[in-house]
């Protein structure tokens, strides 16, 4: 279970300086907090409800959470938790249990990916005026409801070996026609009466996006695709795997361009277009490497160092001249005196910045030590482990798979989703 800790990450590390204020005296917004303002299958969601989770996206975009912004955010955000007070209902009802356990889990994960410490974000949460309840509600509702639709695939949702070999062999067909890597959020319209409600909060969201909102953050709070646990993350798709309309926007948008509201069955969808390539070509130069980083007690002066300096140097000096493997490297780095990772991991060389470090890089046959370079901060040696050419695009049968299980995750979640609000009995309130 991965949980789209990217679309969280401007929260955990902290909202924007004016969103990080404590709330003032109360607004009228708040006033009516507890009234009903929805019954679902005799459960009730309360402005309560919706304040929160209108909090929660206001202050991860930046915006400024006054009485009109929520009130804006109102509508949809109600939309959204009956949609998923349904999902949690029906999570509960084939008893498929979300502990607490899981929801901690879910809650260390993102912690450690967002170098926070360990039971730190509760106290964030609370530093930002919003109720850790609101999002541990939320992270317990989509873990149920993957775990429901991958239950309800039951025996199909794995592809034959024959389905897979033919997505490869078609893909492979398709060679050098346009690919597209693609974020997306899926609004859903289930009432026909409302589009016009719901396409101003699509086009409302696609102006905050175009203000500089993430679109991770977006795609975690409001969109109702499975991708909502990656942040909206689509991955490399061509214009046949997409809806007609999207295909079409995506054919014409530049890279880092986020469309529209398009019109699609079932909803709106908002595109962002974050590369573009040829399918089944896209060859890199890939390499592992390990980097030893001797600190310096202070900053360098070149004219008058130190005596720690010039021994940090030295041992610089003596592990690029008889390093003769990478773990000579890493065991070095040890004792260096740095946090710096000693390895970063694989690291497409293409993609290296500053240029000089990847000419240095480009440079450099495995198993041999770089000369030290010189910083104010330190002495680093890097040494390359390996190196190959990889085709980043080529389609393996691993991808196909993954590929036809995501879309008949997808299919089947918007079918389950739609079935549920026609069985449901919704009382609105005014």
């Amino acid at each position: 279970m991965t949980l789209a800790s990217a679309g969280l990450a401007a929260l955990l590390a902290g909202a924007p300086a004016a969103a990080q204020r404590p709330p003032q005296a109360p607004n009228p917004v708040a006033r009516d907090a507890n009234r009903i303002v929805a019954v679902v299958n005799q459960e009730v969601v309360s402005r309560a409800d919706v304040i929160g989770r209108s909090r929660l996206f206001a202050l991860n975009a930046g915006i400024a959470v006054a009485p009109e912004a929520l009130e804006r955010l109102g509508p949809q955000v109600t939309r959204l938790l009956i949609d998923e007070r349904l999902r949690l209902q029906e999570v509960q009802r084939r008893r498929l249990p979300v502990t607490d356990a899981d929801v901690a889990d879910a809650v260390a994960e993102l912690e450690k990916r967002n170098n926070l410490p360990p039971g730190s974000l509760k106290g964030q949460l609370a530093q930002i005026g919003v109720a850790p309840r609101v999002l541990y509600d939320q992270i317990r509702t989509q873990i149920g409801w993957a775990r429901l639709v991958r239950q309800q695939l039951g025996p199909n949702a794995d592809p034959s070996p024959a389905e897979i070999e033919d997505a490869v062999r078609n893909s492979k067909a398709r060679a050098g026609q346009p690919e597209f890597l693609v974020s997306e959020i899926f609004i859903p319209l289930d009432d026909p009466s409302a589009e016009a409600e719901v396409r101003r909060f699509v086009e409302d969201v696609v102006g905050q996006l175009r203000r500089g909102t993430p679109f991770a953050i977006a795609a975690t709070q409001f969109s109702q695709a499975q991708t909502a646990l990656q942040g909206g993350d689509l991955g490399w798709v061509r214009k046949e795997e997409v809806d007609t309309e999207v295909a079409a926007v995506l054919e014409r948008m530049p890279p880092g361009a986020v469309s529209n509201a398009i019109k699609v069955p079932g909803g709106f969808q908002i595109v962002a277009l974050r590369q573009r390539r040829e399918t089944g070509r896209d060859m890199a130069t890939m390499i592992t490497m390990r980097q030893a980083f001797f600190t310096f007690a202070g900053t360098l002066d070149p004219n008058n160092p130190t005596q720690q300096q010039r021994d940090q140097v030295e041992r610089a000096q003596k592990l690029a001249t008889g390093a003769r493997s990478c773990d000579a490297v890493e065991q070095a780095a040890r004792g260096g005196g740095s946090d710096r990772p000693v390895d970063p991991g694989v690291i497409r060389l293409e993609t290296v910045n500053p240029p000089q470090l990847r000419s240095l890089l480009a440079g450099l046959s495995p198993g041999k030590a770089s000369q030290p370079i010189l910083t104010p901060d330190g002495v680093l040696v890097m040494m390359v482990c390996s190196r190959e050419q990889r085709n980043l695009a080529e389609f393996t049968p691993e991808d196909a798979k993954q590929q036809i299980l995501r879309d008949r995750i997808e299919n089947l979640s918007r079918q389950v989703q739609r079935d549920l609000r026609r069985k449901a009995q919704i009382e609105m309130r005014s």
